[in-house]
C-alpha cells in the first residue's frame, strides 16, 4: 500500500537515485543499511522480486514527522530520462564535481523513486503547525541508496544532484 492511500500522510516531493540497473541490491541489504540510519525508523512494508532483489519499501520516521516510499524502475525509459536530466544539469554549466556525476548519470538505466511524505498532526484544520517536518531522514536515505548502488541522488524538480 502506498502512503498516498494513507490519510495520515501528505506527499511533499519526489527525488531519484539513478544507478546502473545491474547494481540493484537485494532487499535484505537495503533493509540492513536503512536500519543503521536510526533506531526509530520503521519499515512496515517491503517487497522483493523472485530473486530477492529490491522492489519497494516504506520507511516511517515518526521523530521527523516523515515517511518515505521507495520503488525501483529500470529500462530504456529510465535511461532516456537520466540523459534528459544530465542535459538539464549541464545546460547551466557545471564544475568538475557535477561533471563527474553527469557522466555517471548518463549510464543509469535503473532508478529508485524516493517519495517524501509529511506526517499530518492532529490539529484544528484552521491551524497547520509550521516546521514539524524534518528532512534529515530523507537525506540519509538518499545518501544510503546512492552508496548501495554506486548511484547519484537527484532532485528532478531543480535538476540538481544531492
Amino acid at each position: 500500500m502506498s502512503l498516498f492511500e494513507n490519510g495520515q500522510y501528505r506527499w511533499r516531493e519526489t527525488y531519484f537515485v539513478q544507478f546502473p540497473a545491474k547494481n540493484r541490491p537485494p532487499l535484505e541489504k537495503v533493509r540492513q543499511a536503512i536500519s543503521t540510519l536510526g533506531e526509530n525508523l520503521q519499515m512496515p512494508q517491503a517487497t522483493a522480486d523472485d530473486d530477492g532483489r529490491f522492489e519497494s519499501i516504506t520507511i516511517l520516521s515518526p521523530d521527523d514527522f516523515a515517511a518515505i516510499d521507495v520503488s525501483f524502475l529500470a529500462g530504456q525509459e529510465v535511461l532516456d530520462q537520466a540523459n534528459e536530466l544530465a542535459d538539464e544539469i549541464t545546460s547551466t554549466g557545471c564544475d568538475e564535481d557535477v561533471s563527474r556525476c553527469v557522466k555517471k548519470l548518463r549510464h543509469c538505466d535503473g532508478r529508485f523513486d524516493v517519495l517524501h511524505f509529511e506526517q499530518l498532526a492532529d490539529v484544528d484544520e484552521q491551524e497547520e503547525p509550521e516546521g514539524m517536518l524534518n528532512p534529515s531522514t530523507l537525506l540519509l536515505v538518499l545518501d544510503c541508496l546512492a552508496q548501495l548502488t554506486d548511484g547519484v541522488a537527484i532532485d528532478p524538480q531543480t535538476g540538481t544532484y544531492i
